[in-house]
């Protein structure tokens, strides 16, 4: 049987994480993306450098796209970043809601198409 590992806690200054209103937005998108029948996992890491929130088509395969937070790149690139699944940064920016603006527009075409 497999070993549940508990879900990371914030240690301070050593670990960057989500906090409640970014994986509220995210979540959400993953959700509509579940219902539309386009993702059917997700994984979630925090480090000590950045967090990154993964969305996978199938368990077994690489993350379709991914979305990662690195606070040291706040004043210069912007800390949000969104990866497609063959790790090309499809979009940079300081605000999350900006990040995340192509996985809307995907979602708009998975659900009328």
């Amino acid at each position: 049987m497999g070993v549940v590992a508990p879900f990371p806690q914030h240690n301070g200054p050593n670990q960057v994480v989500f906090i409640r209103e970014e994986l509220s937005k995210i979540m959400d998108i993953y959700g509509r993306m579940v219902a539309a029948g386009k993702w059917r996992d997700y994984a979630i890491v925090m480090e000590r450098d950045y967090a990154s929130f993964s969305a996978f088509r199938r368990s077994a395969e690489n993350p379709e796209y991914r979305v990662e937070k690195r606070p040291s790149l706040h004043m210069k690139q912007g800390m949000w970043a969104l990866f497609n699944e063959n790790g090309m940064i499809l979009k940079r920016g300081a605000e999350l809601s900006g990040v995340l603006a192509p996985l809307e527009r995907k979602l708009i075409k998975a659900i009328n198409g």
